[in-house]
């Protein structure tokens, strides 16, 4: 399974949409985005969902969690202590039919203790990333939209899979903002 070099994620970029918006040199004003040898680095959105506490025993992914979280739209945003807040990448991502995205953090922040969660972009997946951004750190961390928050590599299988995410209707196909946890009706109540 090949890592997929910058000039074919520029030229799938340009001709197919698979990243939008899209920048073809890296921008280093801040903590950078772009491409890289062998990726791409994405950017954060100024969306936010924070997890308010105060009345919650549980954080449950199988309940609906909707009435716990605040949306927050700004520039930046301090991560407490020991917490997390929900983002979501600037970039719309169409994936290819035989390609799997896996996302890595971005070195300035880990050296902070940020950890950036998200689940592979599997095969014809698209919209935008929700990202679990994790503060493992004493002090709070501040985070800073419209800058580079992690890395993506792309790999390319060596023959294309039988069921893509979209062919299987995935729950977060084309996603537009950041989306919690969504647990399909079948899911057997006693669980909850």
């Amino acid at each position: 399974m090949p890592v997929m070099p910058d000039r074919w994620i520029i030229e799938m970029s340009r001709r197919h949409g698979m990243i939008e918006p899209f920048s073809e040199t890296q921008v280093r004003q801040g903590i950078s985005y772009g491409p890289s040898s062998y990726g791409y680095d994405i950017s954060l959105a100024e969306d936010f969902k924070v997890l308010d506490t105060t009345s919650l025993a549980v954080i449950d992914p199988k309940a609906d969690m909707s009435d716990h979280y605040r949306d927050i739209t700004a520039k930046s945003i301090l991560i407490p202590p020991n917490s997390f807040v929900l983002g979501r990448t600037r970039e719309y991502f169409r994936v290819p039919r035989d390609i799997l995205i896996i996302c890595l953090g971005k070195s300035t922040y880990a050296r902070c203790g940020v950890i950036i969660n998200v689940t592979p972009l599997e095969p014809e997946w698209e919209g935008y990333v929700t990202m679990c951004i994790a503060n493992t750190s004493p002090l709070p961390v501040r985070l800073h939209a419209g800058e580079g928050i992690a890395q993506i590599l792309f790999l390319q299988a060596s023959e294309q899979c039988e069921v893509s995410y979209k062919d299987k209707k995935g729950r977060y196909q084309a996603q537009q903002t950041i989306t919690l946890s969504r647990m399909d009706e079948s899911v057997d109540k006693e669980d909850k």
